[in-house]
């Protein structure tokens, strides 16, 4: 968790010195954040001070829960092409479930430390809920990403395959700990969340860069060849 936390916060800085600012290096760096909180908050939840657990666990539903609204606004301004009421409901619902976990009283019945990952125990039928949300924008993702990517330039396209290959990087790595080891199946959110670096990589290293430089050359005045000179 430590590795990971520090892993998502180092490249954050990097994005945040190395990139100029944009809409999408701050989605990026609200991204790579939220990533890091978890994994922070995670960490606080398996420690010996039972007293903050609460609290550690409703900080981290919350940062985990508005990262797929973040895919969807970053697929967004990476295509120019997603609707703007697709971008509104994925922050509406995020922010939804995001109220429920800060202000629900009882929203977590309780926790278990497992070694490498960590279970949170929501509240009957929250937890089902949640996980149609959260696998339903992760899908609907990736599908636009792959489509919008087919007649797109060669460095928007390559963002768009980058994009779909991030989410996938944690969903079929998760999926396939979950059939080896049933058992692991509650401790989704923290198993995905591991694997996520692999997308917080991809994100700082490969999207940001590519959408950069395809904006800097579009904003590049054309030229139009040199004018003739009368004799």
């Amino acid at each position: 968790m430590i590795a990971t936390c520090i892993i998502e916060f180092g490249l954050l800085f990097y994005t945040f010195y190395r990139y100029k600012m944009t809409t999408i290096t701050r989605v990026a760096l609200a991204t790579l954040a939220l990533l890091g909180i978890f994994q922070m908050s995670e960490f606080a939840v398996c420690g010996h001070d039972t007293s903050t657990v609460a609290m550690w666990s409703r900080i981290g539903f919350i940062s985990i829960t508005m990262l797929p609204p973040l895919g969807i606004h970053l697929i967004s301004l990476i295509s120019k092409r997603v609707p703007s009421w697709t971008v509104l409901a994925a922050y509406a619902s995020g922010i939804g479930f995001a109220l429920v976990f800060g202000l629900h009283e009882s929203a977590f019945q309780s926790h278990i430390c497992a070694g490498n990952y960590a279970i949170f125990q929501l509240m009957p039928n929250l937890g089902g809920v949640y996980f149609v949300y959260y696998y339903a924008w992760l899908i609907i993702g990736i599908v636009m990403s792959l489509m919008f990517s087919i007649d797109a330039s060669p460095r928007i396209r390559k963002a768009l395959v980058f994009q779909a290959l991030g989410h996938l990087s944690f969903l079929i790595p998760t999926g396939v700990v979950n059939a080896i080891h049933p058992e692991t199946i509650n401790g989704i959110p923290s198993i995905m969340c591991g694997f996520a670096v692999i997308y917080a990589l991809t994100l700082a290293l490969g999207i940001v860069p590519l959408v950069l430089a395809e904006r800097r050359e579009k904003a590049q005045p054309k030229t139009t060849g040199k004018k003739r000179t009368k004799a």
